[in-house]
Formats: structure tokens, C-alpha cells, sequence
């Protein structure tokens, strides 16, 4: 059966060995141990490596640069915002411990690659994997590619032995940085993160004058009154709010019924007995407000609590709110009636609290009566329509201009040097994810056209890669030897403890939002969701978002750049 796929489908079809290599990686990147999980990225290369030996299919190096650079322009688009931001003052800590932690992690891995004898793949492979960063696996190998001195057969191996060591050392790199930031380091300085995290979330969220005072927990209620109160008949809408504002309560009426008829909803409305009112408030504060001292007895007014309601996404781009927190906001008129429900930062959702301030390029998602939405959303930024429509304009031309930029080489000691497409693709994916963030009414990525690109772009050019280096991944591993495996761990470690120590006790960082820090230096996603997993927390994921952006980008540069230093 067996022979009979390899002679009749995938060698004249190879195509269809790709995808059910990625079928099959996607598959095995389920196995989770808790908080950790292989991921489909090492599921498709494990995969591709498998297949790739049984079968022995070449495929074009087009497709794996096809996907490979379309994934690196998604990366930058995605984390694009948060790395210039960490570029500002208030970012720079974090930009310097992941900085420590990147060119650490450099330098260990270049240091074992000499130790042990390895050329430019291996060397490579090493560095990718003990750095748990996949996109350094591309242009290590586009770099060997432009090496020179090399025959064809000489580079096709190098490449090859970037997937193997990279095969062998990411899977223990991952266990091993999870372990480290959620247990070991906690343990060694008798640190409990939970209630770090704790601590921390109270202090974020001192009490101060603001009368919105809360968790960051914003479920909205609807109920529905009757206007029996004497104190209440006579008054406007207005005034209703602005006593329970004065109360400390963010409690408003979005609709009237009188004498069988909805009235348009106005601050002006004067109440009268007899009046069912809809009434809408966070749960925290319906709790604590008193419809029957306040307004009368609950009503059951299908009709009225049906008002229509909006979900908005509004990219925060007004110079006026930015930088202002979420408590501020919720302070503004504009606000009355609107709930930030969530909000993504670097294309995943960031948790918040009411001291966390909002950000250029974030996405609010705020929620509240139709009339209210649009209007609060105009003054934070633009208001972004739900689209499933990618502007394939703006991706198509990032692309090329990022692989135009990326052509030109110099050379340095017979070497040349350059950004080469992919790099520059990563290169032009960070201006434009800014641009984006800066003038949100360009370049809509919608989520799904973000993960087909960023995700299955990346586990297409494995799989490829995979597949590929499958023939030659036994001898090669066996050549490799376990040094591979003990100094990859080793070089996993030892950038998370210098940049622990740079952060502990040069920068001061407190210990949870460091573990964060400490996660995103080295991109490795597995290691914030144990983190967070053992704080019972999102605190630690505010260290991490802008070293994930700085990371990402410096550990993908190194692939190139170790390349050279083992030539």
C-alpha cells in the first residue's frame, strides 16, 4: 500500500503529501501536558521529517519561500504596533531585558555550535530550537543558500541539518523555559506567583476618586422598572444618572415606556408615575443599587429590554485618549452607557484592568445601546466595521516591496550580507502593521486571513522543510549526537537566567510581569499560558506582549546572522 501512494500519488502529485503532512503535524500538535502542548508548528515539522523519510518527495524551494515570507509579513503586521511602542520610554525595560535575553541566547548557541564542531545548519538548527523561535529556521536557511564556497549538494545539507537540530533541541527548549518561569524560579526565591499576581492586581487597581471602581470584569445587565417613586417623578434622565454617578454607580436608563408606547430615549425625558423604565448597569453595580428605593418594582417588558444593541471595534488611534487608562475613559461623557468588553493588543487578547492604559493601534470592543456605541467610538479612534474581507492590495504590495528591500546584499569578507526577502518581508509586515495601527482605515487583515497567514504559512514552509530534510534526518542527527541535545537545553536555560537577573536586580521588575518578560524575549507562547496557568492570573501577560513584538524580531534576524558567525 505503502509503495503503491509513493509511486502513484505523491511522487507526480507531491502537493498532496504537504497537506497531509500538515494534517497530520496539526494532529500531533494537540499532545498537551497541562499548559504545555508541542504546537502544530513542531507537529508539521515532526511530521514532514517522518513522512519525508518514508516517501523521499522533493518539493520546490518556491513553496516553502511562498509560505515562509507571507508568513514573516503576518508576524510583522501582527506585532508591528507593539514594537514600535516598546521603542518609547515607558516600553524600554522591557525592551532591553528581551534584548539581554535574544543576544545571550546568540551568543550560547554560537559558543556550543564552535564547541561541538557544528557548521552553519546545525549551528542554526541549535540556536532556532533552544530559542523555541520556528521563523529563524527559514532565513538561517536562505542565508546558507547565499553562502559562498559551497557546491549545491553542500548547501542542500546545511539546510537540511537546520530542521534537525532544530527537530531535537525546540521540544525540550519549550518544556524546559515553562518549567523554569512557572516553577524553578519561583520555587528558588520562595516566590508565590498567585499571590504576587494578586498583589500586584490590587495595587494596578488602587482605590482612588474614580466612582467606577472595579474589577475588570465588564458583564453588562438589563432590567426592566416601574416609576413609583415620588422622588423620582418630575426628574430627567439625566439627573437619574448623574445621582447614581454620585453614588458611585454606573447605572443608566436606555428606554421609556409610557402608556403602552416606547418614547425615544433623551437625557431631557422627563419621568413620569407609571413610567417602565429600562435600566442597564455592570452586575457589580446592579448589585448594589436598590430598585425599589431608587425606582420601584421589577417589571417583565419584553418589548423594552429588547432594545437594539451594538458591538463596535474601534482601532484607539485619537491622540487625545491615548495613553490614558481604562478608568480614565470610563470617566467621559462619551462613555455613559458604553462598556469596554475587550481588548487586543499584537493581534491577541490582552487582559485589563481599569488602570491599563489603551494604547495606539489597540482594538477596543465596546458594547452599549446603538445610539451610544458609534459616537463613544469616534472619540477614541475609528470605529472598524466587521469585515471578512482582506485588502490583498495592501498585503500583495507590502510583500513585494519588503523582498525588493531585502535583494540588495552587501559583502563582508567574501560574505554577502543582506535582509534577503523573507527578512525584508518581516521588515516591511512591522511598517505596515504600524501604519495600520496608526491609520486604521487601511490595510484591513481580518483575524482569520491573520491566522491563515501567520499560522498555516509557517506549518506549510515546515512541513515543506520537513519533508525535504527527511532522508538525510537520521544520519544527520546520528552525526549530531546527544551534545545536541544537552547544550540545546543549556542554551535554552541560560538566556532566561541572565535576563532573570538583569530584571530581578538591575531593573527591579516586579517578579510576575518579569516571568512575562521573560516569556516573550525568547517567543515562547507555551511558557506565558503555564506562567499564567500557575499565577490563576493574566497579570504576567502585561510583561509580556512588547518582548514577544522584540523577540520575534531580533531571534528571526539571528537566524541569518548565526549563519555567518559559523561560516
Amino acid at each position: 500500500m505503502i509503495d503503491f501512494l509513493n509511486r502513484n500519488i505523491f511522487t507526480p502529485h507531491p502537493e498532496l503529501l504537504v497537506f497531509l503532512v500538515v494534517a497530520f503535524g496539526f494532529l500531533i500538535g494537540k499532545i498537551r501536558y497541562k499548559a504545555i502542548a508541542l504546537g502544530a508548528v513542531t507537529g508539521c515539522l515532526v511530521a514532514g521529517l517522518v513522512l519525508g523519510a518514508q516517501f523521499k518527495v522533493q518539493i520546490d524551494g518556491t513553496v516553502k519561500n511562498l509560505f515562509f515570507i507571507m508568513f514573516l509579513f503576518a508576524l510583522g503586521y501582527r506585532v508591528g504596533p507593539q514594537f514600535f511602542r516598546g521603542l518609547r520610554k515607558d516600553g524600554l525595560p522591557q525592551v532591553v531585558n528581551a534584548v539581554v535575553v535574544c543576544v545571550s541566547g546568540l551568543l550560547v548557541s554560537w559558543l556550543f555550535a564552535v564547541m561541538l564542531g557544528y557548521g552553519p545548519g546545525l549551528g542554526a538548527g541549535l540556536m532556532s530550537g533552544a530559542l523555541t523561535q520556528s521563523a529563524a529556521i527559514g532565513v538561517a536557511q536562505d542565508a546558507i543558500g547565499t553562502l559562498p564556497g559551497l557546491s549545491a549538494a553542500q548547501v542542500k545539507s546545511e539546510q537540511n541539518l537546520v530542521a534537525v537540530g532544530y527537530a531535537v533541541t525546540y521540544p525540550l527548549g519549550t518544556i524546559l523555559c515553562a518549567m523554569l518561569l512557572a516553577n524553578v524560579l519561583p520555587r528558588l526565591y520562595r516566590k508565590n506567583l498567585a499571590q504576587e499576581s494578586a498583589e500586584l492586581a490590587a495595587e494596578l487597581d488602587a482605590p482612588d476618586d474614580n466612582p467606577d471602581e472595579g474589577e475588570g470584569y465588564y458583564e453588562t445587565v438589563l432590567r426592566a422598572y416601574r416609576v413609583e417613586r415620588p422622588d423620582l417623578v418630575g426628574r430627567s434622565i439625566g439627573d437619574f444618572e448623574n445621582q447614581q454617578q454620585a453614588l458611585g454607580r454606573r447605572v443608566y436608563i436606555t428606554q421609556v415606556r409610557r402608556e403602552g408606547t416606547i418614547l425615544p430615549q433623551a437625557q431631557t425625558l422627563v419621568l413620569r408615575d407609571g413610567d417602565t423604565v429600562a435600566v442597564s448597569a455592570l452586575r457589580h453595580d446592579l448589585v448594589d443599587f436598590d430598585a425599589r428605593t431608587h425606582v420601584g418594582a421589577e417589571a417583565d417588558d419584553v418589548a423594552l429590554l429588547g432594545y437594539r444593541t451594538e458591538t463596535l471595534h474601534v482601532v484607539a488611534s485619537q491622540k487625545a485618549q491615548l495613553g490614558r487608562t481604562v478608568a480614565e475613559l470610563r470617566r467621559e461623557p462619551f462613555m455613559a452607557g458604553v462598556y469596554i468588553e475587550k481588548i487586543y493588543r499584537a493581534g491577541a487578547e490582552f487582559p485589563f484592568r481599569l488602570s491599563t492604559p489603551v494604547e495606539r493601534g489597540d482594538t477596543l470592543v465596546l458594547t452599549g445601546p446603538e445610539r451610544l456605541v458609534g459616537p463613544a467610538g469616534r472619540e477614541l479612534g475609528k470605529p472598524v466595521p466587521t469585515s471578512f474581507a482582506t485588502d490583498m492590495i495592501w498585503v500583495g504590495l507590502g510583500i513585494f516591496l519588503g523582498g525588493c528591500i531585502g535583494i540588495p546584499a552587501l559583502t563582508a569578507g567574501g560574505v554577502p550580507i543582506s535582509l534577503s526577502t523573507s527578512g525584508g518581508g518581516l521588515i516591511m509586515g512591522l511598517v505596515f502593521g504600524w501604519i495600520r495601527g496608526k491609520y486604521p482605515t487601511y490595510g484591513n487583515v481580518p483575524p482569520g486571513a491573520q491566522w491563515f497567514m501567520d499560522t498555516l504559512g509557517l506549518c506549510m514552509f515546515v512541513a515543506v522543510v520537513g519533508i525535504n530534510a527527511g532522508p538525510s534526518f537520521t544520519s544527520g542527527l546520528s552525526s549530531a549526537g546527544w551534545g545536541l541535545l544537552l547544550l540545546g537545553a543549556v542554551a535554552t536555560v541560560v538566556p532566561l537566567l541572565v535576563g532573570f537577573l538583569v530584571g530581578h536586580y538591575i531593573q527591579k521588575i516586579r517578579f510576575p510581569i518579569l516571568m512575562g518578560v521573560l516569556a516573550g524575549g525568547q517567543t515562547t507562547t507555551a511558557a506565558i499560558g503555564a506562567i499564567n496557568e500557575t499565577s490563576r492570573s493574566q497579570i504576567p501577560t502585561l510583561g509580556y506582549t512588547i518582548p514577544y513584538a522584540v523577540g520575534n524580531v531580533l531571534l528571526t534576524v539571528w537566524g541569518a546572522v548565526i549563519v555567518i558567525l559559523n561560516h
